[in-house]
């Protein structure tokens, strides 16, 4: 259950009333009228018709002034909604019943897309955090590559920032949100460029040896890589899609980002050039991967923008953007195969 809250000129109020009992959401109530005309409405609503009521109380009010809506999550609702007992069916209403109740759980098991964006868009913020996070990573990856310490280097996972910009270029895409696929670009490029420049430095006053099997073991990559980083990447979106946040730090240190990115530097500060192509190659991978099978996930789970002008261009954003994916992972796979094939 979730509580939607309206805040709108009593003049829409009608309109949104006829929303909720359209919807047939749980409940609705109001609050008295406020000294500028505003009415406060809520609603409570179930999983499934969340979207539904979001995208109609948009399409009303998108043009209204000093509107607000908001999505509130109540720890526990009680008491809890009862089941109507179930009407004989024919088998061919048994069967629409069926395909009926299968979208809502779909729809139940999904977040709103306003929902998703408002996580997304906390990831591409490039601030002071975000910063500060890739540079502690990068330390602690390359001190977790130089010295041969897995466990350091899952930290460095865990801590490094870079996933979430990638997901939320996908989403971006997905949307047309060109805005939110530039922001993403450039925090995702930001935060590549600071782990490689750090790890530069770190490679240029580390005064042990550079043959760490962790380390050499990123300077190269493999097909099987390829499979790990597009689950990952579903994974990834359908954790964001469901609101299931808690597999994000698995799908990080499957498919990591910041240990390829550490290991270029390293490389670079030795002149080891191969090397570091290898390590590039390995970044390459993951972040085509991830992109690409977040656009698909984002496809097939239908996530698209609220108008249909809007979903028209979105469409074809998406579909020029897999188009893109598709070809830059068959041009990896070539470097790749011709990389072992020269070796």
């Amino acid at each position: 259950m979730k509580i939607i809250e309206v805040i709108a000129d009593s003049a829409h109020l009608d309109t949104i009333t006829g929303i909720a009992e359209q919807q047939e959401v749980e409940d609705v109530w109001f609050s008295q009228k406020n000294e500028d005309g505003r009415i406060a409405t809520r609603m409570l609503v179930s999983h499934e018709k969340r979207q539904k009521v979001l995208d109609a109380l948009q399409t009303i009010l998108h043009n209204a002034d000093h509107y607000h809506i908001m999505i509130l999550s109540p720890d526990t609702v009680l008491p809890k909604p009862v089941e109507p007992e179930p009407e004989a069916l024919t088998p061919e209403q048994q069967e629409e019943e069926k395909a009926r109740e299968k979208e809502r759980k779909k729809a139940a098991l999904m977040s709103t897309r306003e929902e998703i964006l408002a996580q997304v868009e906390k990831d591409t913020q490039l601030n002071n955090n975000f910063v500060l996070l890739v540079i502690l990573s990068a330390i602690v990856a390359a001190i977790g590559l130089l010295e041969n310490n897995i466990a350091v280097i899952v930290g460095a996972m865990v801590i490094a920032p870079l996933l979430g910009p990638n997901i939320a270029f996908s989403l971006g895409a997905a949307l047309g949100e060109k805005e939110l696929v530039a922001k993403s670009l450039k925090t995702i490029f930001t935060g590549i460029g600071l782990a490689t420049g750090f790890a530069i430095a770190i490679g240029l006053l580390w005064p042990g040896s550079f043959d760490s099997s962790e380390l050499l073991a990123r300077t190269d990559v493999a097909y099987s890589g390829t499979a790990i980083a597009l689950a990952s990447g579903a994974a990834a979106s359908l954790s964001l899609i469901s609101g299931t946040s808690s597999v994000l730090v698995g799908v990080m240190v499957a498919v990591a980002l910041m240990p390829p990115a550490v290991t270029i530097g390293l490389m670079l500060s030795t002149a080891e050039f191969d090397r570091a192509m290898g390590a590039g190659l390995l970044l390459a991978v993951n972040i085509v991967c991830i992109n690409l099978s977040a656009q698909l996930v984002f496809l097939l789970r239908g996530v698209r923008p609220r108008t249909w002008l809007e979903a028209h261009r979105a469409k074809q954003s998406r579909l020029l953007y897999i188009a893109v994916w598709v070809v830059m992972l068959l041009m990896l796979f070539i470097a790749i195969y011709l990389r072992h094939d020269v070796t």
